[in-house]
């Protein structure tokens, strides 16, 4: 009877600690979302914001909250963000969940911490990702983005490049190179938010269904960015 007792209550102690790690899964992906709100709608108070024209020409987008990058001699950036694409019918995919990897090489000292968007021309551009991670400057162009709200970008005021890249470092770097960085899926991160039975692929094809306030705050910021 003892045994039975014990092995009862091993399994109710199991569950709790399987139940509580899901539940922090999940708070840690909805917090990552809160901050990504944060990061446009900083981005959109800045005098010199993203271009209205960009935005709307856009297929695709990835936001990455405090994307730390660090150096002593050699040094590497990492952070983790939402990704999303345009709809057929122009509005925004809920978010499917993101990495970013990347390294350097020559002098260089300090840790920053830097918001970064990516603005990309070709929704299948993200959509591949599932198939095999993307570099960028690789196969994939990546340029520093035009900046002011009616600003043209000279020889790429017809968007050209295949991903336009902003961001706004805190910290002892002064901007970022993402050449050689790569770009990944979080599938842990999307099957915490969503089910276990959701990929990245997935919620940007629409079947993620996200009902948390956080992803229609998230959309709502992002279509008022004009």
């Amino acid at each position: 009877m003892k045994t039975l007792r014990v092995t009862s209550w091993m399994v109710l102690l199991l569950v709790a600690v399987g139940f509580t790690k899901v539940s922090f899964a999940q708070q840690e992906q909805k917090e990552k979302i809160e901050k990504s709100t944060e990061v446009l709608r900083d981005f959109s108070k800045m005098k010199e914001s993203i271009p209205a024209r960009l935005l709307n020409e856009a297929q695709g987008i990835i936001i990455i909250p405090n994307m730390i990058k660090a150096g002593l001699g050699v040094g590497g950036q990492r952070g983790k963000g939402v990704a999303m694409v345009k709809t057929a019918d122009g509005t925004w995919s809920d978010p499917a969940f993101v990495t970013i990897t990347g390294g350097s090489i020559g002098f260089q000292a300090g840790i920053t911490s830097t918001d970064l968007v990516l603005l990309f021309k070709d929704r299948a551009t993200l959509t591949n990702i599932g198939n095999t991670a993307v570099t960028l400057g690789g196969a994939v162009s990546v340029a520093a983005g035009p900046v002011g709200r009616t600003a043209t970008a000279g020889t790429n005021a017809n968007f050209d490049a295949q991903v336009y890249s902003y961001s706004r470092s805190k910290g002892l770097f002064a901007g970022i190179s993402l050449n050689g960085n790569s770009i990944s899926f979080d599938e842990d991160a999307n099957r915490a938010f969503y089910s276990s039975d959701v990929t990245a692929s997935s919620v940007l094809a629409g079947s993620g269904k996200a009902s948390s306030p956080g992803v229609k705050e998230l959309k709502e910021t992002l279509r008022g960015m004009k």
